[in-house]
């Protein structure tokens, strides 16, 4: 029997199979599919600081101010108690899903600034939450902020957390560090946990519209992973492997077990997915745990411990191999399809 059990930020999980952040948590009863199917924990949806601040304005605007220079309205307000914020859903949510599933439920947080978060940390820690994931999507676009600038907000926003709650902190980070595995090394000693890489910001496109009498506009779209995706958090949980005491996780462009089985011989601890289970639903955690199953009892690997880091960059004979010597193979050993240029 194959030992698939993983340590993922002093969590011990049965498998390295987590469902990340998505719409699949909203609900209870996708929750207790995923676990039926395999998942060895759940990652919350994420509650958004934006949507938080503006549901504060929109409170204090129509609850607590709807009688200014009208005193014959007092006795119309809302009743504020039948007032139940996204927070309060949040949280409520958090609790049913901690009452029906046995494997732990990381809450996820994402946002950008101080204002709220270590009471929010608090109230999630005292719901129930095994763990925080704290998502810091911020777009650096400003010319004047240098990228010190931009760490130093990831780092005081942990260490205001970090010494407000007792749980496991991770965070999700974006591949757009001039120093990864220093950034992250600093990251450690300030109190995470772990790190998830890499968060897939959203990107906006332009719609140049059917006819020339359309307008330019831009746009979003939500377009899902795909897995050649996985090869730049490959790349890079490889070189942190063995640099970091950090609990490792790969999110993005996990679609199979081809996927699962090279982060884990990268080095990760856990392996996140969504886009591939919005698409096809719970019984592809199922396949793959199947598959991962097959793959390493035909080569008789024992347990993910076994597996877990044997391809990282300080086990390889060629270390250069996920560095810049590999570029210049792939440039110099590049053919064009024959007939193309003659």
């Amino acid at each position: 029997m194959i030992d698939l059990s993983t340590d993922y930020v002093g969590l011990k999980l049965k498998n390295p199979l987590v469902p990340s952040a998505s719409p699949l948590s909203k609900s209870l009863d996708s929750a207790l599919r995923l676990e039926d199917a395999g998942a060895s924990a759940l990652v919350m949806y994420s509650l958004f600081e934006e949507e938080l601040r503006a549901e504060e304005v929109m409170a204090d605007h129509f609850l607590l101010h709807a009688d200014l220079g009208h005193g014959e309205a007092d006795g119309f307000l809302p009743d504020h108690g039948h007032f139940q914020s996204c927070l309060d859903q949040y949280l409520e949510h958090l609790g049913k899903l901690k009452d029906r599933l046995e494997i732990p439920v990381i809450a996820s947080l994402n946002g950008v600034s101080l204002s709220g978060w270590v009471e929010l940390g608090k109230e999630m820690q005292q719901a129930g939450a095994d763990a925080l994931e704290l998502n810091v999507y911020h777009v650096a676009a400003s010319a004047i902020h240098p990228g010190d600038a931009v760490e130093a907000r990831y780092i005081n926003l942990l260490e205001e957390l970090r010494g407000a709650v007792d749980l496991p902190i991770i965070m999700k980070l974006s591949p757009f560090f001039s120093s990864l595995p220093h950034f992250v090394k600093q990251l450690e000693q300030t109190g995470a946990r772990g790190v998830a890489l890499f968060n897939r910001f959203m990107q906006p496109d332009i719609d140049l519209g059917e006819t020339p009498q359309d307008r330019l506009r831009m746009v979003d779209h939500l377009h899902l992973s795909y897995p050649d995706e996985a090869l730049l958090r490959m790349r890079w949980i490889a070189i942190l492997r063995g640099r970091t005491r950090l609990s490792l996780a790969a999110t993005g462009g996990v679609h199979g077990y081809q996927e699962v089985i090279k982060m884990l011989l990268a080095g990760a601890d856990v392996v996140h997915m969504a886009s591939c289970l919005l698409q096809h639903g719970p019984a592809k955690l199922t396949q793959i745990l199947h598959d991962m199953e097959h793959w390493m009892a035909e080569r008789e690997y024992v347990s993910v411990a076994q597996l877990k880091g044997s391809m990282s960059q300080q086990n390889l004979p060629d270390p250069s191999a996920v560095e810049r010597a590999s570029y210049i193979r792939l440039i110099e050993n590049f053919s064009p399809p024959r007939g193309v240029w003659r």
